[in-house]
């Protein structure tokens, strides 16, 4: 049974198949749309360095076929077949892709889905439809990466600018239109020269072992009229912990209740909170003999006159041990470490240790690519080891501590203050033309674990809507659910800002009811 995915899963190919030798079959479709489906062969930059792979109608394979275009079959708009074990040592990435030729948007696509099938299994699945989707005219619909290991992730990020953006972000180069003709795609290769796993050409016989199943009929593209079907319903989204408050937007439900506007009873339901409704889950209690209210500091009783220094430096004392990561405070936080469990923090973060730690900048091998890559984000990183408990805190800024079990979430590379060693880490870059830097750096976590995020003041959880708009300084952390597209037309000028020279870079937010993204007032 093919394993289902939504925007923003991964996984390892090992956990979805022994096999090396995969079939991809992508299915979309619109009224009136036309289509060519891509496959880029990036390099360790996510760059198309080698342009021999960007496989496309007009370059049907690698220079050593480990990357082939096999032509619509068995109900696929577009195929490829891939060989792992035969991918050259400097591609680290194929990104699978859709655009329009022609007129058109995304969001008026029929649903689609992109598969991978290993000997004659479909082994995964990752589905969509218009709704996700808005102006865009191209989209990575999914990608193949070696990250140590080969593995997949269903990824669903648009451009507006179509083919000539995509090739932009890649690092390729768009050609000046030519005036004669372009090259007309080649049919479908005749039986005799199709790959022996392939589903024979103009036949109903089923697939050889390796070959894609024959998959159900796609499903008709909405009439006019007529309501489309709605998108699957999003997994449940991450727990974005505030220490101590009850969050109660205004003209919501009572405190700790609040529901995204059109979201069903059990679409975002965090533990503990009530079927539909969201509310910052997992509130820690306050300290013994203290109320520690969202949104304000610690309300402590008065100190009488007559109290000495000890009973006056009492209302600071070290909280009592929580679980692995305890927030002493709205500023500060305590990892509790062991030998086994290191954590990783924003170098310079630590104010205060205790028992034996080790702290060691990590300038070599993932996280040194997360430095390299973060540069422009400012972000560098250490490894505390050992036995004992670090105290970390930068620059008296708000911490929260989210914790993920088995789940996904987005954060901005700059809002992250420490995390476990333990989660999967991935730098994503929001690519948009005229950006600092480039583009806008996010890292997306996954797996179980904590990650630790800081904001300047007191944040707010948005429910993400049809036009929701943030500016890069101010966005924390989003759910794996919501698509991030940078956004032009609403490009503000900063220089009336101190020390603010550049234009600010806004994000766009799309998904469907349940998403949500956390916001700082950095701008007030």
């Amino acid at each position: 049974m093919a394993r289902e995915f939504q925007r923003g899963h991964k996984a390892k190919i090992s956990d979805l198949t022994a096999g090396t030798d995969l079939y991809v079959g992508v299915q979309i479709s619109g009224p009136g749309l036309t289509f060519d489906i891509s496959c880029f062969g990036l390099d360790a930059d996510e760059r198309l360095s080698d342009d021999r792979y960007f496989i496309f109608f007009n370059q049907p394979k690698s220079p050593e076929d480990s990357i082939q275009l096999l032509g619509a079959q068995s109900g696929d708009t577009e195929s490829f077949r891939v060989t792992l074990d035969q991918i050259p040592s400097q591609i680290h990435k194929l990104s699978f892709t859709a655009t329009i030729d022609g007129a058109g948007q995304m969001s008026q696509i029929a649903p689609g889905y992109l598969r991978i099938v290993a000997g004659g299994e479909e082994v995964a699945r990752y589905s969509f439809d218009g709704s996700e989707f808005s102006t865009e005219r191209a989209v990575m619909v999914g990608d193949l990466y070696l990250k140590d290991v080969w593995r997949f992730a269903a990824v669903g990020q648009g451009f507006d600018g179509g083919l000539d953006a995509l090739l932009k972000n890649f690092g390729g180069e768009v050609a000046e239109e030519e005036p004669e003709a372009a090259p007309q795609k080649p049919a479908v290769p005749a039986q005799s020269q199709a790959p022996a796993f392939a589903p024979p050409p103009q036949t109903a016989a089923p697939a050889p072992s390796f070959g894609a199943p024959p998959a159900p009929a796609p499903a008709a593209a909405p009439v006019a009229g007529t309501t489309p079907p709605a998108p699957p319903a999003p997994t449940s989204p991450q727990t974005f912990t505030p220490p101590g408050q009850t969050f109660t937007p205004p003209g919501a439900p009572p405190a700790g209740q609040f529901a995204p506007p059109g979201a069903p009873a059990g679409q975002f339901t965090p533990p503990g909170a009530v079927a539909g409704q969201f509310a910052p889950p997992g509130t820690p209690g306050a300290f013994p003999g203290q109320a520690q209210p969202f949104g304000g500091g610690t309300q402590l009783a008065p100190v009488p006159p007559e109290a000495n220094v000890r009973v006056v430096l009492t209302k600071y004392a070290e909280a009592p041990v929580g679980d692995r990561w305890t927030e002493q405070n709205t500023n500060l936080v305590r990892a509790t470490l062991t030998k086994d469990a290191p954590i990783l923090a924003k170098q310079g973060s630590m104010v205060a240790y205790q028992g034996d730690i080790d702290f060691a900048h990590k300038g070599s091998g993932l996280l040194g690519k997360l430095t390299g890559a973060l540069t422009g984000q400012g972000m560098s990183l250490m490894r505390c080891t050992g036995n004992g408990e670090v105290f970390l805190a930068d620059e008296a800024s708000r911490v929260f501590v989210i914790r993920l079990q088995g789940e996904q979430i987005y954060t901005s590379a700059q809002g992250v203050l420490a995390f476990d060693e333990s989660l999967e880490t991935e730098v994503r870059r929001i690519e948009g033309a005229g950006l600092p830097g480039g583009g806008f750096f996010s890292m997306l976590f996954s797996g179980t674990g904590a990650v630790v995020v800081k904001t300047r003041g007191v944040p707010v959880v948005l429910p993400v809507g049809a036009a929701t708009y943030v500016d890069g300084n101010a966005v924390i952390a989003w759910s794996a659910g919501a698509q991030a597209v940078t956004t032009t037309s609403l490009r503000l000028r900063r220089s009336g800002y101190a020390r603010q020279t550049t234009e600010a870079v806004n994000l766009q937010f799309r998904g469907a009811p349940g998403n949500f993204v956390v916001v700082q007032p950095f701008e007030v």
